[in-house]
């Protein structure tokens, strides 16, 4: 079993920052990436950023610039710093892991996805 917990969503005013935080925990033989996904209601889950196992960063168009992605390898944990917030970026924010499961032998098996349970984020004056 593998744990996601989130943490640092809020409402905060247009311009402001807020930093989340999602660390993963249970039976991880490595991870792949690390990312974030929002959903604003009544629209589908989007990208935002995600981090490859070599450090490599990928960000939505819409926040590039803006929001950072980092990542704790010693805590499985990634983080997600956000400036410059706009009412846009109002969404819950889900992290999502995908890694290689360890299995009771302490092997690497097999490679699957899991998602937090999501923080919300409101960007309002």
């Amino acid at each position: 079993q593998v744990q996601l917990v989130e943490s640092g969503g809020g409402l905060v005013q247009p311009g402001g920052s807020l930093r989340l935080s999602c660390a993963a925990s249970g039976s991880i033989f490595s991870i792949n990436a690390m990312g974030w996904y929002r959903q604003a209601p009544g629209k589908q889950r989007e990208s935002v950023a995600i981090m490859a196992s070599d450090g490599t960063t990928a960000y939505s168009d819409s926040v590039k610039g803006r929001f950072t992605i980092s990542r704790d390898h010693d805590k499985n944990t990634v983080y997600l710093q956000m400036n410059s917030l706009k009412p846009e970026d109002t969404a819950a924010y889900y992290c999502y892991l995908n890694f290689v499961y360890r299995n009771l032998f302490g092997k690497a098996s097999f490679s699957t996805s899991d998602w937090g349970q999501g923080t919300q984020v409101t960007v309002s004056s």
